[in-house]
């Protein structure tokens, strides 16, 4: 059964870092993406990757501080977050589609989510 495992959340400070690891398992994905929710917000788009293509996918308020990488042969996707502001403060949540029904900056193209993982950033 197709599905997608999220690990590397913790703590960090204001200025920080942490990666992020996404494991996908089961299907061949088209595209995997990163989401986040923070507390009492809606699901955001954080940024996307296309598996068998070296496009990627950001949000002005990610780019240049966030980077999205992969390696195909471990079925893995990474987002490299540097320079971590508390409003990253959320959870996030790593997404698959072999099959996307929309532009895969949006979480309707995923059909495959992860349970999440807690990134906190404060002082």
């Amino acid at each position: 059964q197709a599905h997608v495992e999220e690990s590397g959340g913790g703590w960090a400070q204001p200025g920080g870092a942490l990666r992020l690891t996404c494991i996908a398992s089961g299907l061949t994905p088209y595209a995997v993406g990163w989401f986040r929710q923070a507390p009492e917000k809606e699901r955001e788009f954080v940024q996307a990757t296309l598996w068998h293509a070296h496009s990627t996918f950001t949000t002005s308020t990610t780019s240049g501080r966030f980077a999205i990488s992969k390696d195909t042969a471990l079925n893995a996707v990474y987002l490299q977050m540097n320079d971590l502001r508390p409003d990253d403060t959320g959870v996030y949540y790593c997404a698959a589609t072999a099959r996307p029904l929309a532009p895969v900056t949006t979480a309707r193209a995923y059909d495959i989510w992860g349970q999440g993982t807690q990134v906190t950033v404060s002082s």
